[in-house]
Formats: structure tokens, sequence, C-alpha cells
């Protein structure tokens, strides 16, 4: 028969043991929670990206001046402005060349009025050259007479002639003194919004000679078409074809990206080692 002394230290053991176990129990780590899918065949996508900023531009975009240079009468726009193509954008001073053009005008209309008397001087020595050679066949008059008539018609219809020449000339003049005036002015040639502006009413604007860059007077950006230059690597190139889809994402706008596609990729490797943010 076991002694008292063990039995006790029996009893005292296995009931340690088990608060033992009620401790672990309870404290144990709970089982982590699983979901099962099915796994689905599926496509896995591979992207390029570029290692440098990339640049946003208009697909149009022109920088204006007028070809000659002169003083700045009008700036019918500021920037930001949005204007419409055939809207004025800048005029400089011409009243010399618009009051040549009133005197070339004025020259027009003296020229017809020119036109109007030799003409009908003319039609009346026609007229008399007629009447002298029918005089002629029945004996009436002379054939020195008929001839003086004759010359003097000649001589009226050329001066009539002369006259239509005049008006022509008088006209081209008017055209010239126009394209003149078209020199110091600035129209939209499409649709856009005003980018810059180089000058004020007042100033003197200069075109750019050749081979001398100087400030446009208007730069003008169609932002209804944008597209994006982004350098790539190298390495990269073959793996870009024109027609695939891109994500376009801005400094600006950090939570949203834009779909598009591979416009075109330039046929060769520029030289250009590194390229700041802008």
């Amino acid at each position: 028969m076991m002694p008292p002394l063990i039995r006790r230290l029996l009893v005292a053991l296995l009931v340690v043991l088990m608060i033992a176990a009620g401790v672990w129990w309870v404290t144990r780590p709970k089982p982590v929670a699983v979901v099962v899918r099915e796994i689905e065949r599926g496509l896995v996508e591979s992207t390029i990206a570029n290692t440098r900023a990339g640049t946003v531009e208009a697909c149009q975009r022109t920088k204006l001046s007028t070809i000659t240079g002169g003083r700045i009468e009008v700036l019918a726009v500021k920037e930001g402005d949005r204007v419409r193509k055939g809207q004025l954008l800048m005029k400089l001073w011409n009243d010399d060349q618009q009051a040549q053009s009133v005197w070339y005008l004025a020259q027009v209309a003296t020229a017809r009025q020119r036109v109007n008397e030799a003409c009908a001087v003319a039609a009346n020595a026609d007229r008399e050259a007629e009447r002298q050679s029918a005089l002629r066949a029945r004996g009436f008059v002379s054939s020195a007479k008929e001839e003086t008539a004759r010359s003097e018609a000649h001589a009226r219809r050329a001066g009539c002639d002369a006259a239509k020449a005049d008006v022509v000339q008088a006209e081209a003049r008017v055209r010239l003194t126009r394209v003149e005036q078209g020199r110091t002015v600035l129209y939209a040639p499409f649709a856009g919004t005003i980018a810059k502006i180089v000058g004020e009413v007042g100033e003197y604007s200069t075109p750019s000679p050749p081979g001398v860059p100087t400030p446009p007077a208007i730069d003008l950006i169609d932002d209804s078409c944008l597209y994006v230059k982004a350098p790539m690597d190298e390495v990269d190139a073959p793996r870009i074809a024109a027609g695939q889809p891109v994500r376009i994402s801005l400094d600006a706008l950090p939570r949203q990206s834009f779909p598009g596609k591979v416009k075109r990729v330039a046929p060769y490797v520029s030289a250009v080692e590194k390229q700041a943010r802008t």
C-alpha cells in the first residue's frame, strides 16, 4: 500500500499539471483563418517603366511673331485666354500703310473714271471711222479723210486700253498695301490657349531674324490634343511597339492614372544622359 506522503505528493502534482494545462489552453494562440480559393488560369502582365521624367506636350503648338517689326498698338488677348481660329491677337502700328491704302483706293476710283471717259471717246471714234468708211464708199469723202478717221479710232482705242491697264495697276497697289498691312497683324491660325505673351502695348516688337533665336510675341497651344513624350532605356526599346496600351501617371495627380496607347517609337537613341524634372 502507497504511503500517505507519496499519495499527497502525487495528488498535488496532478493538480499543478491540471492548472498548467488550463492556463495553456486559455492563453494559447488563436488559429489563423485560412481562405481557400480555386486557382484560375489568367494573364500575367509585364510592364516597362521609364526611369526618367516624361513631358506632356500639345499636338499643335506655334510661336507667333509678326513678319515686320514695329510698335505694338493693339494686344487683343492676355495669357490664359482661349481664342478661336482667325481671331485677332496683336496689331502693330501701321497708320502710314492705311493712309497709303486709302490713297491707292482713290487712284483706283480716278483710273476707273478715266476708263469711262477714254472708252467713251474711243467708241465715238469707232463710229466716226465707220461713218467715214461708208461715205468713202459712196465717193463723198477722200481716202485720206477715211484713213485719218481710222487712225484716230485706233489711237482712242489704245487710250481706252491704257486706262484699263492703269486700273489694274492701281488695284495691284491696293492689294500690295493690304499685304504690307498683313505683315503687322497676328491672327490665330487655330483654336487654342494663349500660353505666353512677350511685349506690352507701346513696346517695340521685333521678329526673329534668320539664325538668331528671339522670344516669340505670342505662344499659342492647342490643348484639345495632348501627348506624353517619355524617354525609355534603349534595352527596353525592342519590347515597345506602336499601339501598345500604357498607363500615364502625373506628379500633380499621384493617385490617378490615365490610359493611353503608344503612338510612335523614335527610330534613334538620344544622346542625352540625364534629364532634369521640371
